[in-house]
């Protein structure tokens, strides 16, 4: 009997400790127009508090930071209070321009689009318009330690920096040229040689490559994206 109730605790230890660090997502939405047009629609990490909480707040600090009106992200309340200056803003500019039909946007868009032991990337597309000739989208991703919820940066996650950049580069070109674009890689970056994007993604089928509007080349020219497969890149890379 001693054994079986040793038995059954140490399973029940097993079993909670398994809770403990297991990751799952919900979704966290938020929409108001009220005064701006806004809608936030973002994964919500779970189940470890302390892993969950880095996790989710990162998510946060970027949306506060995208919408350019609060640098107070200590907690995820801050999220509402972003929300409310930036209606607040809106107001003030109406009164100001009362004639105005300019509608302010703030649209957040985000998903998990890979999972594996070893890294989670979430993807968050952000468009922002507060008036102008156009409004800015914004893609970027984040590539978290499924076991602790820190970010991994680039020099984490990649191992030959020069190794990959050259792949890429080949991709990039290959990927222009599809398009029958006719500038030359100094072109597209400004005067400057080749560089990897800001931030770089994972997926089911391999390495996402991202360019964001101004990162390369003109507005015009948009966002630059195409996924290179794992077995084409997977030794230069410490995780996947």
């Amino acid at each position: 009997m001693k054994k079986l109730l040793l038995l059954l605790a140490l399973l029940s230890f097993v079993y909670s400790c398994e809770e403990d660090v297991k990751l799952v997502f919900s979704e966290d939405l938020i929409e108001t127009s009220e005064a701006a047009d806004i809608s936030i629609n973002i994964p919500k990490a779970e189940g470890s508090s302390e892993v969950a909480n880095r996790i989710n707040l990162k998510l946060y600090e970027h949306i506060v930071n995208q919408s350019h009106l609060s640098e107070d992200t200590s907690e995820q309340s801050s999220l509402d209070v972003a929300i409310k200056q930036f209606n607040a803003e809106y107001s003030k500019f109406k009164k100001d321009f009362p004639d105005s039909s300019q509608q302010w946007e703030y649209f957040v868009d985000g998903e998990v689009t890979y999972r594996s032991e070893v890294l989670v990337c979430i993807a968050i597309n952000s468009y922002l318009d507060t008036g102008g000739a156009h409004g800015n989208t914004n893609v970027t991703f984040f590539n978290f330690n499924p076991e602790t919820g820190e970010l991994y940066n680039m020099d984490d996650i990649i191992n030959d920096r020069k190794a990959l950049s050259e792949v890429v580069e080949q991709k990039l070109n290959e990927n222009l040229k599809s398009k029958a674009e006719s500038d030359s890689m100094e072109d597209y970056f400004f005067g400057k040689d080749f560089q990897l994007p800001e931030t770089i993604g994972f997926s089911d089928e391999g390495l996402i490559i991202l360019y964001n509007t101004y990162e390369i080349a003109s507005y015009a020219q948009g966002i630059v994206e195409f996924t290179i497969p794992f077995s084409e890149v997977e030794t230069f890379l410490n995780y996947n």
